[in-house]
C-alpha cells in the first residue's frame, strides 16, 4: 500500500508505504528528486537517480518519507545534490547520531521527519524552481537557461548542484516521466511519442529503456 499527498511545506511530497507479503522488487523510477526515509527503524537518504532502482524490501515494512522536488533539497540537508547522486546515504552520516535517534525512535515518524524539514527550512531557488517547471513542460535547455537569466555555464553548475546532473539529463528525465505518464493513462505509444517530444516512437522506447531498465511496455503492464 503506498499513499502521498502535499507536504505544509512547498515544492515537498510526503508519502508513506507498507509491503504486502508476496509483493515484487519495486522499480523506482528517476525523478529529479531527493528523499529522506525512515524504513522500519532506519533512516536514510535517497539520492536522485540518473536510472531506475530496484528496491526489495521484506513483507510487512513500513516506510515512511519526505520527497524534495524543485531543487529545494540540498538546501534542507546542506549537501550539494551531485554529492547523493545514485546513493543511499545512512542519515548518520550527515547529521550525527542525536539527530538520527529522534527520527529512528519517533513515534510518529512522518510527523518527525516533517518537522526535521521545518526546521531546516531555506527559502527555495526560484530559478531552481522555475528550471524544474521548465523541464516538466518540455521547453528546451537552451530557452530555460534564458529564461532564468542564466549563461550556460552557470545553469549547469546551479542545476547540478540542486538536482545532482545537468539541465539536459534533468529535461530527459521529466520527459521520460511525461511519457510514463501518458502510456499508463491509455494513451498509444505513437502519440506519447509526439505529445512528449520525442523524434518517434523507436526513440521514445530507446530511451525510456535506457533510463528505467525495462521496456515501455513492461512500465505500462
Amino acid at each position: 500500500m503506498y499513499a502521498e499527498w502535499p507536504s505544509s511545506l512547498p515544492h515537498v511530497v510526503a508519502w508513506r508505504s507498507i509491503v504486502p507479503p508476496g509483493a515484487p522488487p519495486k522499480r523506482i523510477l528517476p525523478d529529479g528528486c531527493l528523499d529522506v526515509i525512515w524504513q522500519d527503524g532506519r533512516v536514510f537518504v535517497a539520492g536522485p537517480d540518473t536510472t531506475a532502482q530496484v528496491a526489495a524490501s521484506p513483507p510487512d515494512s513500513r516506510l515512511f518519507a519526505v520527497r524534495f522536488a524543485d531543487g529545494v533539497g540540498p538546501s534542507v540537508l546542506g549537501v550539494p545534490a551531485d554529492e547523493l547522486t545514485d546513493r543511499r546515504v545512512a542519515f548518520d552520516a550527515l547529521f550525527g547520531p542525536a539527530e538520527t535517534r529522534r527520527l529512528a525512535e519517533a513515534d510518529d515518524p512522518l510527523a518527525a521527519l516533517e518537522a526535521f524539514t521545518r526546521r531546516r527550512w531555506r527559502r527555495p531557488d526560484r530559478a531552481m524552481v522555475a528550471l524544474a517547471d521548465a523541464a516538466r513542460t518540455g521547453i528546451p535547455v537552451g530557452a530555460i537557461a534564458d529564461s532564468c537569466g542564466l549563461s550556460a555555464r552557470h545553469l549547469l553548475r546551479r542545476c547540478t548542484a540542486a538536482f545532482g546532473y545537468g539541465p539536459k539529463t534533468l529535461a530527459r528525465i521529466m520527459r521520460m516521466q511525461r511519457a510514463v505518464a501518458m502510456a499508463r493513462g491509455g494513451r498509444p505509444f505513437a502519440d506519447v511519442s509526439v505529445a512528449a517530444g520525442y523524434a518517434d516512437q523507436a526513440h521514445l522506447a530507446r530511451d525510456v529503456k535506457a533510463l528505467a531498465g525495462v521496456p515501455l511496455t513492461r512500465l505500462v503492464r
